[in-house]
């Protein structure tokens, strides 16, 4: 799929829709567990969801660039040919594809709540996102 998006041209607006509709499918997925954790120590929902808002839709897509940024040094260095935009369009979309699993990790944290369960399928889901992102790295760095 990457391929396909970098065979649109380089448009950032696309790229960030991208980065933003994984945040915020993120910011969705956290309530499970924020409604838990709400719900068992007594505390109010709604700073908790504001916070969970900062997070994902105002910070998280910053450290995502940061990150885009620094994993183009890196690409560089071991020899890659992309450019920025390709590095930034397979960290976004590996965000947004690995997304279902994130669902389900945010249910699983608001269903059951910790344990083996829960870093069980974390586990899956970041496998999944790695497996999407250095796929889409390897095809935004040949020549």
């Amino acid at each position: 799929m990457v391929r396909r998006l970098l065979a649109m041209g380089q448009r950032e607006d696309r790229a960030l829709a991208i980065l933003m509709g994984a945040c915020a499918l993120m910011f969705l997925f956290s309530w499970p567990r924020l409604s838990r954790e709400a719900h068992l120590s007594g505390a109010d929902l709604q700073p908790m969801v504001g916070g969970a808002l900062l997070a994902w839709i105002f910070i998280m897509p910053l450290a995502m660039y940061a990150l885009a940024g620094v994993t183009r040094l890196i690409a560089k260095v071991i020899g890659g040919q992309g450019d920025h935009f390709g590095t930034r369009m397979a960290l976004f979309w590996a965000l947004l594809a690995a997304s279902p699993l994130a669902l389900l990790n945010g249910l699983t944290a608001g269903l059951i709540g910790p344990g083996l369960e829960l870093q069980m399928v974390g586990g899956v889901w970041f496998i999944v996102f790695l497996w999407f992102w250095i796929s889409g790295l390897l095809e935004a760095e040949r020549p």
